[in-house]
């Protein structure tokens, strides 16, 4: 019969960054269907939603003078403009999932990593996707037909500038396929959870252990 107890442990807030294109998104939508204790942080935008986009799924689409009130009312936890629109994660729900200890993944640029991290340390862990090329990055927005031509060029433009920020990253993985990157996120996840310091009921094993006779 295991020792273990099912709790507490304290949550994690796992951060992916990448260019518009890099796979991001998808990496982070298969991690959080595959792992029942971690959540999607859905952020607030000030942009429109895309064809298939649902308000509340993928973002909460808010008009930029409602973004504006939670910035003054401090609902943020980091916000930022990317792309002339602006995001946000609301700090709320974050919180209390990680002190219920349930981990958040957070699909954002390296403007909100930065301010997450240094908002939460302890609790951030960092991961940058990075393209194979450039050119596979161009092929892959031009593939998703869901922007114009003049967007899919800034975002290609912006790409180098984001990509730049690459060391400030606990972990860097080159989405060259799908599935290897996808099993390296995967292992990172899991290591993080391991860490001692998230794992609260780990001292009083221990001491129970100690008193064994």
């Amino acid at each position: 019969m295991s020792n273990r107890p099912s709790a507490p442990r304290r949550g994690l807030l796992l951060v992916i960054s990448s260019p518009s294109g890099a796979g991001k998104t998808s990496l982070s939508v298969r991690l959080v269907a595959d792992h029942s204790g971690l959540a999607l942080s859905v952020s607030a935008t000030t942009r429109a939603p895309r064809p298939g986009e649902v308000d509340g799924r993928e973002y909460w689409f808010v008009t930029p003078e409602r973004f504006r009130a939670l910035i003054a009312s401090q609902d943020f936890l980091e916000w930022a403009e990317v792309h002339e629109h602006a995001y946000g994660s609301p700090r709320e729900p974050v919180m209390r999932e990680l002190d219920d200890g349930r981990d958040v993944l957070f699909d954002i640029d390296w403007q909100g990593a930065q301010a997450i991290n240094e908002a939460l340390p302890d609790d951030t862990v960092r991961v940058f996707v990075l393209p194979p090329s450039m050119a596979d990055l161009a092929k892959r927005l031009r593939g998703r037909a869901q922007d114009a031509e003049d967007v899919i060029l800034r975002r290609l433009g912006r790409a180098r500038g984001e990509i730049a920020h690459w060391d400030e990253y606990d972990y860097v993985i080159v989405n060259d396929d799908f599935d290897r990157a996808y099993l390296e996120l995967t292992a990172i996840y899991q290591a993080e959870r391991l860490r001692r310091e998230r794992n609260l009921w780990l001292g009083p094993m221990v001491e129970g252990l100690l008193r064994e006779v």
